[in-house]
């Protein structure tokens, strides 16, 4: 289970924002707080060793664990699991794209939310019937159309980040 809880954790610690910390000193495991200590009892025996910007990370996914309802837990691991089975290949993908997000203005990243909200409460099929359309359209088309989503949907359909709706999100 610990194993589990740790991969979960390190994938909201790639796909959340970093607080960096600078070079300041890293944190004892004896000043962690119980939870933390459970949570990572997997880096227990080298913690002292990790970089404080690793410990620094490693902290802030077990804190946004912490405040997980059941619910977004669950779905969490789902997601690590999805992740865990995607070829290196598509997962160094992702971690770019990731980095390319996180480059972006903070309005633009908001719209990109926005866009993955409005695409993850699509029906299934109707994703997948976007996804295929998308497939098979020029640049060129996948920017008047997402012009047309946002017509549509009021601004939701579409980012304003030269993807389509849910792209960014690797959908």
């Amino acid at each position: 289970m610990n194993v589990l809880v740790l991969g979960i954790m390190v994938v909201f610690i790639a796909w959340s924002p970093v607080w960096a910390q600078g070079d300041r000193a890293g944190v004892p495991w004896s000043q962690l707080s119980p939870g933390e200590q459970q949570l990572l009892q997997r880096f227990s025996d080298n913690w002292d060793q990790l970089p404080p910007r690793k410990q620094q990370r490693l902290r802030n996914g077990a804190q946004q664990w912490g405040t997980m309802t059941p619910e977004e837990r669950q779905e969490a691991k789902q997601r690590f699991k999805e992740w865990r089975s995607l070829p290196p290949e598509q997962r160094q993908q992702l971690r770019e794209r990731y980095q390319q997000f996180r480059q972006l203005p903070p309005e633009q990243r908001e719209s990109v939310r926005n866009a993955r909200r409005w695409f993850r409460s699509l029906p299934p099929e109707q994703r997948k019937e976007l996804r295929e359309k998308f497939q098979t359209m020029s640049p060129e088309e996948r920017r008047a159309y997402r012009r047309e989503l946002r017509r549509q949907y009021g601004g939701n359909g579409g980012n304003g980040g030269g993807q389509a709706p849910g792209a960014a999100a690797g959908h």
